[in-house]
């Protein structure tokens, strides 16, 4: 599939992203919303991993944007933040986030997450 990675700490994104690669997944990095957003209506990934405390554009932000594009509306979009509370994860779901995760990601998590994703998914979309 094709993942976009938007998180304003290099080193986390980086990292990810090429966890994601060795996993087969064509991975787009982004390090802040602004960037995350403009990439995103170019490539039109199927899964949106984002850091909802990014500068410019919140993560929270870029999904509203991305839920309001038609071809965002089956994107399947995955919150990464460092709060947690039950507050946060109504927020992220508010926002249009499918998921919420707590940092540090534990991969193996993500990897399911992508893998129950791709299995509800029908060919060709």
């Amino acid at each position: 599939m094709k993942v976009l990675v938007a998180d304003d700490n290099r080193d986390a994104a980086l990292s990810l992203g090429a966890l994601l690669e060795m996993s087969d997944h064509e991975v787009l990095i982004a390090h802040d919303g602004e960037e995350a957003l403009k990439i995103a209506r170019q490539a039109m990934p199927d899964v949106m991993i984002l850091d909802i405390g990014m500068p410019r554009l919140t993560g929270d932000q870029v999904a509203r944007a991305v839920r309001n594009e038609p071809w965002g509306r089956h994107v399947f979009l995955v919150a990464v933040t460092g709060w947690g509370e039950p507050a946060d994860k109504e927020r992220a779901g508010a926002a249009g986030f499918d998921h919420h995760l707590t940092k540090p990601i534990d991969v193996e998590v993500m990897e399911r997450l992508l893998g129950d994703f791709a299995a509800q998914r029908k060919p060709g979309s």
